[in-house]
């Protein structure tokens, strides 16, 4: 597509919002049991007709409030605005749904709006999104994010051997189990089948005190964790720095900061080895971008978290780029181009403009919540 006017004037932002069945029941030490996630699309066109398309979700709640948010709110915000002028835009939502936002439901709607104008700007200029936001390799490690805290060991295992067999070269397990010796002992399982230096990373979801995600890192040591995510939660960020200095293990954490701002202090704080913004829920593609600058300003590399179709653009122009998430919430029954893999990498596509996501619409009908 190219540009056919100087201008990108929004006319029509159209939201969706669905809730889509897992396949397996999923789970963690702090969500419990997921069977279904909700999905909000948004598609943005401008008056030429060129169209965009951002999305977010949730792990089963608050799905509704997004998308009223993004009908009610920011559509009579955004509408007769210029699309290039994402900056702008983003500033302009961000300071008018602050005060009864600034978190929650009103960042995910802004991500999934910025998501959007970034596909549409991407493909007015016909480039793929990694191109247009500086492209650095679009070759990116990638790892299969397992959310499996409560399948049985031969399970777990049966699970690695599933995404060894997609071409996965990196494996992330859920922790936080009641008993720390059956974490332990899952880990050495892992650790065992997949052989030494085999990239690994474990997650806990926020379970833990400070004192026992101490206890925990260091009994996790002796298994060469690649990162050890999210071991409290995220409003602590000395504590989060404790766990860095005493663990003896790589942190990750950020998926459920939500902007700029709140990555600031664990950046420069020494809170977190890798940071981890999820473009779905941290502020879009605007934010990502400038937190993964602000980490590679003090040498952190940036790993992400969901919306793997979305994210290998942004890490493949990322030079401190580390891992991509393959995400459990996959949406590859609902779009046409699923995330490709080469030897462990996932390859940012170079064909198709924009984030080049083309959902199923009329599939994701079906699953349409009114």
């Amino acid at each position: 597509m190219t540009r056919s006017s100087g201008v990108a004037i929004l006319k029509d932002l159209s939201i969706g919002f669905y809730k889509i069945p897992l396949p397996v029941v999923l789970s963690d030490s702090t969500h419990g049991e997921i069977k279904a996630f909700e999905l909000v699309t948004i598609r943005a066109r401008d008056a030429d007709g060129a169209e965009g398309t951002g999305y977010t979700y949730t792990v089963g709640r608050n799905g509704g409030a997004i998308a009223d948010i993004l009908s009610r709110e920011i559509t009579e915000i955004a509408r007769e605005m210029e699309a290039d002028d994402t900056e702008q835009l983003w500033h302009k939502v961000w300071w008018a749904l602050h005060y009864g936002g600034r978190g929650g439901p009103a960042v995910l709607a802004l991500s999934a709006l910025d998501i959007a104008l970034w596909d549409l700007k991407a493909r007015r200029a016909s480039l793929p999104l990694w191109r247009l936001l500086g492209g650095f390799d679009r070759r990116v490690p990638c790892y299969a994010g397992g959310i499996d805290l409560d399948l049985p060991l031969d399970g777990l295992l049966k699970q690695t051997d599933d995404n060894l067999a997609k071409g996965f070269r990196a494996i992330k397990m859920k922790v936080g189990r009641p008993s720390l010796a059956s974490d332990v002992a899952r880990v050495k399982a892992m650790r065992g089948h997949l052989g030494d230096e085999f990239p690994l990373m474990a997650d806990a979801n926020m379970k833990w005190t400070v004192e026992e995600a101490i206890r925990a890192a260091r009994a996790l040591q002796p298994f060469d964790l690649t990162w050890l995510e999210e071991p409290t939660i995220p409003d602590d960020v000395a504590g989060h720095a404790r766990i860095v200095q005493a663990g003896g293990v790589p942190i990750a954490a950020g998926e459920n900061l939500r902007s700029l701002w709140e990555f600031k202090p664990y950046i420069a704080g020494g809170a977190l080895s890798y940071a981890e913004p999820d473009v779905t829920n941290c502020g879009g593609v605007t934010s990502f971008m400038k937190v993964a600058r602000l980490a590679e300003a003090f040498n952190i590399p940036v790993t992400s978290h969901g919306a793997h179709d979305i994210t290998v653009h942004l890490l493949a122009a990322c030079p401190n780029r580390s891992y991509l998430e393959a995400h459990g919430f996959g949406l590859d029954r609902y779009i046409e181009h699923p995330l490709v893999l080469e030897q462990g990498m996932a390859i940012a596509p170079d064909h198709r403009p924009g984030h080049g996501i083309a959902f199923d619409w009329k599939g994701l009908e079906r699953l349409s919540v009114a």
